[in-house]
């Protein structure tokens, strides 16, 4: 019994052709003419794509009256794709909205890390303040551990009398 949805085939396995049978044409599924017609049929492809590119050449085929009327619409033109040692450059393009607009920001931001860098700005005026007077604060605790420290050693010697 067959398990599963589908019936078995009723005349058993597949049988596949050999590469011998399919060089040869001699295949079960296929008419010993098939590789003649083949051939016939790509050289009607050759010659009939000859005779296109030399039409192409000679005119082409408008739609509707475009033939007739010139019309300068920029969403029709086809860019045209243009090869590297064509390509002008030296030639500045402009810059989109959004490019501009990040070039700019671009430029502000080292504008005012360059001023803060100086101390220019407000913010930096802020920064060397607090750090002087941190400075202070460490140089005035580091003169009172020396004091405490020589303190003690007094002591030490007055102790040992």
């Amino acid at each position: 019994m067959a398990k599963g949805k589908f019936k078995g085939k009723p005349t058993g396995q597949r049988t596949f052709s050999s590469k011998e049978e399919l060089e040869a044409g001699t295949s079960a599924d296929r008419p010993k003419t098939f590789s003649k017609k083949k051939q016939e049929v790509s050289n009607r492809r050759e010659e009939s794509i000859e005779e296109e590119s030399d039409e192409e050449v000679e005119k082409t085929k408008h739609k509707g009256t475009a033939g007739l009327i010139e019309i300068d619409n920029p969403n029709l033109v086809k860019p045209k794709s243009i090869k590297a040692k064509d390509v002008d450059v030296d030639r500045t393009t402009d810059l989109s909205r959004r490019e501009r607009e990040e070039l700019e920001k671009q430029r502000a931001r080292a504008h005012y890390m360059r001023l803060q860098e100086e101390g220019k700005t407000e913010q930096a005026r802020k920064d060397l303040d607090r750090l002087t007077l941190i400075r202070r604060q460490r140089e005035e605790a580091a003169k009172k551990r020396e004091e405490e420290k020589a303190a003690k050693e007094e002591r030490k010697a007055e102790a040992r009398k």
